[in-house]
Parts: C-alpha cells; sequence; structure tokens
C-alpha cells in the first residue's frame, strides 16, 4: 500500500508529543506476526506483548492493553439493509441480536486517569442464534497510527518510558513519527483532540476494512463505524480526572438505554483496503445497517466482558477478514494477552487482589 509523503510538520512541544506517546504506546490492541517463533528476528505476539508490559507495567489478571474498562451489557437491532451485502444472520431484517460490549481506555494500567489521554474503544460480541459470533473493536479515532504491524512494534519501543525519568523521550518519538510519514493523518486527529467526559456521546471506528459476503456470493469491501444517537457531549475532563467514564456512563443507563447508529461504508474500487492509515473519502455510499442498544453496565472485575478475547478474527459466516496484516496480528496479540492473564488468574485462585487505591 502507498505511503503518502506528508508536508513537512512544526515540531510539537514536549507536552503533545508526551499525549501522544501515552495514547498510541497504549493503542495498542497490539500486533506481531502469526508465526515467526523460529527466528529470533522476527516479530512474535510474545515480543510485542512483552513491549507492551514494558511501557505500561504489569498488572497480573488485566488486559496488557485496554486494561482499565466496563462491561456493558445490550442488543443489535438490525434494520435489514445491510442483508442485501452480507448473509450475516444478524443483518437480516427485523433480526435482534445479544451483545456483550466493553468500553475501555488505552493502556496497560487498570488506574490510570480517564483525562490523561483523549482515546476510547469499545469493543463488542455479537451472538447469533446459530452460535456464531462477530467480534469486533473500534476506537473514537478515524485512522491508526500505522500500517505494519513491524511499525507498531516500533512505535512502541519509540514511545516507552525512559528509565532515567519515567517519561517517554521526546527525541526519540519524534523521530519515529519523522521516519514515518504514514503517520499524519493520526497526529492531525489528536494534535487538538481533548479528552471526551462520556463513552456515550463519541462514535467508534472500524478502522480495518473486512469483506460482507451476500447470499450469492459476492463479496463487498467494507468499513463500519457507529455513531452516537445520545444527547450532548459532557464537557472535557481534565488529565487527573481518575472515574469519571464509568460513573458518568451509569448514570446514563439509569435514565434510559443508550444508542449508536451502525453504518457500513462500501469501497470504491481502488480504495485501499489494507491500510488503517488512509481514510475512504467521504462520499462513498453507506449501509444503515441497524442500531447497537446498550442496556446496563457492570464492573470489568466480575462482569461478562471480563474472560472475552475480543479477537476481530471472530467473524460470521457473511463476513470475512481484509489482507490488511494488522489483522492477523491484533488477534496473535491478543490471545498472548489473554494466556498471559487467564494464567496469572489460575495461579491465584481468581483474579488477583486489586492493588492499593492510587
Amino acid at each position: 500500500m502507498n505511503e503518502p509523503t506528508a508536508p513537512p510538520r512544526p515540531p510539537f512541544p514536549l507536552a503533545r508529543w508526551t499525549l501522544i506517546a501515552l495514547a498510541v504506546g497504549g493503542l495498542a490492541g497490539a500486533f506481531a506476526y502469526v508465526a515467526g517463533y523460529l527466528d529470533p528476528q522476527r516479530l512474535t505476539p510474545a515480543r510485542v506483548v512483552d513491549q507492551l508490559q514494558a511501557n505500561g507495567g504489569v498488572h497480573p489478571g488485566y488486559r496488557r492493553n485496554h486494561a482499565k474498562g466496563v462491561c456493558v451489557i445490550g442488543r443489535f437491532d438490525s434494520s435489514g439493509n445491510a442483508a442485501p451485502y452480507s448473509r450475516a444472520a444478524l443483518f437480516a431484517a427485523g433480526a435482534r441480536t445479544p451483545l456483550v460490549g466493553r468500553f475501555a481506555l488505552p493502556g496497560g494500567n487498570p488506574y490510570a486517569p480517564d483525562g490523561g489521554v483523549p482515546i476510547r474503544s469499545l469493543a463488542l460480541r455479537l451472538t447469533q442464534a446459530d452460535g456464531q459470533q462477530w467480534r469486533t473493536g473500534m476506537n473514537n479515532m478515524p485512522v491508526f497510527p500505522v500500517a505494519t504491524p513491524q511499525a507498531f512494534y516500533e512505535q512502541l519501543r519509540a514511545t516507552a518510558p525512559d528509565p532515567a525519568t519515567g517519561k517517554p523521550d521526546p527525541a526519540r518519538q519524534k523521530a519515529f513519527f519523522e521516519a514515518h510519514p504514514e503517520t499524519a493523518a493520526f497526529r492531525a486527529w489528536i494534535k487538538d483532540q481533548k479528552p471526551s467526559a462520556s463513552y456515550a456521546t463519541d462514535a467508534y471506528y472500524g478502522l480495518n476494512a473486512f469483506y460482507f459476503v451476500g447470499a450469492d456470493g459476492a463479496r463487498h469491501a467494507v468499513r463500519w463505524q457507529v455513531e452516537p444517537d445520545n444527547g450532548a457531549a459532557a464537557a472535557p475532563l481534565g488529565a487527573q480526572d481518575v472515574n469519571t467514564l464509568a460513573a458518568e456512563l451509569e448514570r446514563r443507563l439509569n435514565q434510559a438505554p443508550l444508542r449508536w447508529r451502525l453504518w457500513a461504508t462500501l469501497a470504491a474500487p481502488g480504495d485501499p483496503v489494507d491500510d488503517a492509515t488512509q481514510s475512504w473519502p467521504a462520499q462513498r455510499p453507506r449501509i444503515d445497517a441497524g442500531t447497537v442498544i446498550l442496556e446496563r453496565a457492570q464492573d470489568q472485575d466480575s462482569g461478562e466482558c471480563r474472560d472475552i478475547n475480543y479477537d476481530p478474527l471472530v467473524l460470521p459466516d457473511g463476513i470475512v477478514a481484509s489482507a490488511d496484516p494488522l489483522l492477523p496480528a491484533r488477534s496473535a496479540a491478543y490471545a498472548e494477552s489473554y494466556r498471559r492473564r487467564t494464567y496469572e488468574e489460575a495461579r491465584a485462585g481468581g483474579r488477583p487482589p486489586r492493588e492499593a487505591a492510587r
């Protein structure tokens, strides 16, 4: 995939580089090649998860990325509009599909302040009546910083805390971004993005492309996103606000269910389907596929989302992955993170006790 050359950008102040480090260094979801264990120079899931731990610390029993979150329970009500494009049962007209979701912040620290970074995520697991599942992880940013697993790993290393200061090295970060012009769209987005005070008022993007497969076998390249219909956005958070998001979500759900419209954007010939750093033109046709409805929240330590691995390659018949190299990499690294945290829980006879409040 061609990577556009971005024009030179003025240097960011130290605070801005630090914000980017915290955001994209924790964004991880984690990326590595599925194979390569016999080659010490080859990127593996273990190496990527090791780097995530080096950046965010080890918190036994928790996810290595998106460690701080809250479970949500609800359903997806299909409009039927996507049925001509995908034979997945959840898109059939009138279908109601139960879901277990999870809102989260990037990074490996389950005690991180809510206002520290502007990125939020929403993961969903939808289970059809036939048992097939659709799992998807979305973020509130419209593009991903890098296009390959190797670039993501290099980004993690560039944004790792300096042992001498406990903070990322601005010069190292700057050198990384200058060497990767494909990060320009993401940097432009995050430059002025403020941390929202509500999970409910953000749109969330599926970033990677997939294919809908119709009953006739025709394939349609798509990207999806969910757009909120939940009232006005709250004021931006302060950098040290700690648990505002979960409490605000609970208050909203106590009043009424929350809703997001699911849109599937159709690619045109020539649109990039294996590069998550590149947006598609705004005039591409969109399908109103239905409504994601969230009805209640649960604490992540005991809720239904706790033991779900939101692997983006768990797909029902009617949806298939594109050739985007980040997809198998995410899947492999999610599995490694899941293996580690479930092993830690098994050894402790359950989730290890919480650390002292911070």
